[in-house]
């Protein structure tokens, strides 16, 4: 029975995909998790080459977001608007464009190399370069 358990969970693996940080193919700022963290939280507005960083979010109530946020920001989605509201009003910032689907958010992602975003990594192909997953 374990053993029948076990194939289970290996052949069903797939089905149950992660969420990708993805960056343009031809990014090679060597970029990490961290500074994935700092770029959406406005702490650096720059991949580690010097180049320009933007990031892209999806609309508030998408699972996706509020999984990046807890999982890679570390905020729930009242933390997270309430941290970007506080700097928008203090002029200290521009929160991450938000787009409405993950096939927006790869074709963006795919076009400028400036940008960086999260998809589901079973939508992700050549165009795109995966930095991290969560």
């Amino acid at each position: 029975m374990k053993i029948i358990a076990a194939l289970f969970l290996i052949f069903s693996a797939p089905l149950y995909a992660g969420t990708a940080v993805i960056v343009n193919a031809s990014n090679n700022s060597g970029i990490d998790l961290d500074t994935v963290k700092k770029i959406y939280l406005g702490k650096v507005k720059a991949f580690p080459d010097g180049s320009r960083a933007i990031p892209l979010t999806f609309e508030q109530g998408n699972a996706a977001r509020d999984a990046f946020n807890n999982s890679v920001l570390g905020k729930s989605e009242s933390q997270y608007s309430a941290f970007w509201s506080k700097l928008v009003f203090t002029g200290r910032g521009t929160p991450p464009e938000m787009i409405e689907t993950e096939d927006e958010m790869l074709k963006l992602v795919a076009t400028n190399p400036n940008t960086i975003g999260f998809i589901d990594e079973s939508k992700v192909d050549s165009q795109v370069k995966v930095v991290g997953t969560f």
